[in-house]
């Protein structure tokens, strides 16, 4: 793109608009020698551990430019300066360097991608340019010879950002993710009860749900952890075959290959590390799989005790991991407001009249 210019689109993008309309009619070719679209606009998540890096980006399977410009040439002087710091980091030449898929998205993708963009339009326009002047962007605009559009332009139909949908008037492109087989030798992080935060795809809610309960997770003994791991591994293995998660089958530890008893994890008391106890002796954030002995008679006066006359149902009735957007906040009382993936609670068959949430 820097030696020829032209239009790049990764091999599995669609287009559904003709190349023209990507620069709007109140623009010409002598207003713009570049043209990308914003991929991802959430700067709520911008310091978040893993995702921080990729909350602002311009989408960078499909853009286009005039050969020979300076912000192509930042951007492979960026690419290699950060492969030998990498090089030195890890000790191996170049072509031996192995990446995750952070590493990758921060050093060739959309991250290195916005960071050239953002620095070659403060260096052409003598001020410093941030991602604020992007954020929420409802119309084209120009800045430093870069035509910027909005998100539905290139990132239409990802769910996030305000992008839109394919049948939008501003919807040039469909990117269809299928081509995409990098990623398998380039994974994300992936937490073994909780799985991969970008399944969240932005939702600031779910993220902070991921949050919490990885952190409880890792702050669970691992003996504990095994064992949480070994009833996810059971549950997986039953919906792989297609049966349901009520198949009689031996629980493995996947750790260390070891058989083991039906799990009965015995929570900690509560310190400043665990959660707030929102039920008689139970967090307001509980591990995947596991169905707490929830008092039926709490003594009386006990924080969060069940009124006697509520029963509670016998099977659970909610599978919260369908769609993170299903997600309901819980309020009835009693019941904790975030539950983590996979946890189906009892959830009172019938509140009292004036129980809040009803």
């Amino acid at each position: 793109m820097y030696q020829e210019g032209g239009v790049w689109a990764d091999i599995d993008v669609e287009a559904l608009k003709p190349v023209d309309n990507f620069i709007p009619k109140r623009y010409t070719e002598l207003d713009a020698d570049m043209v990308v679209g914003i991929e991802t606009d959430e700067p709520a998540l911008k310091n978040h551990a893993i995702l921080g890096s990729k909350a602002q980006s311009f989408c960078q399977w499909t853009f286009m430019c005039k050969p020979r410009l300076p912000v192509m040439l930042r951007l492979v002087e960026n690419i290699l300066v950060w492969l030998s710091d990498l090089s030195l980091q890890q000790g191996k030449p170049i072509s031996e360097l192995v990446f995750n898929f952070d590493e990758v998205l921060n050093g060739t993708g959309p991250s290195a991608f916005t960071t050239a963009i953002l620095g070659q339009m403060s260096a052409t326009t003598g001020r410093k340019v941030t991602w604020a002047e992007f954020h929420n962007l409802e119309e084209s605009v120009v800045v430093a010879d870069i035509l910027v559009l909005p998100s539905e332009a290139f990132a239409a139909g990802t769910g996030h950002s305000r992008s839109g949908n394919h049948n939008g008037r501003g919807a040039l492109v469909k990117h269809w993710f299928h081509a995409s087989s990098w990623t398998t030798n380039h994974p994300r992080y992936k937490n073994p009860i909780y799985g991969e935060v970008e399944k969240c795809n932005w939702d600031v809610e779910c993220v902070k749900l991921w949050d919490v309960n990885t952190a409880f997770f890792a702050a669970l003994p691992k003996e504990d952890q095994r064992k949480m791991i070994a009833m996810k591994d059971r549950e997986d293995a039953a919906a792989t075959s297609g049966a349901g998660t009520d198949v009689e089958a031996p629980i493995v530890d996947s750790l260390q290959g070891l058989p083991l008893d039906e799990p009965r994890i015995d929570l900690p008391e509560p310190q400043n590390d665990v959660p707030e106890l929102t039920l008689a002796g139970v967090p307001a954030a509980i591990p995947f799989g596991l169905t707490p002995d929830i008092p039926v008679d709490p003594p009386a006066g006990a924080a969060g005790a069940i009124p006697a006359e509520v029963p509670l149902v016998a099977e659970p009735q909610i599978d919260l991991r369908k769609s993170h957007n299903d997600m309901p906040e819980l309020t009835p009382a009693g019941v904790p407001a975030a539950i983590p993936f996979g946890l189906t609670p009892n959830i009172p068959a019938d509140l009292p009249s004036d129980a809040a949430g009803k």
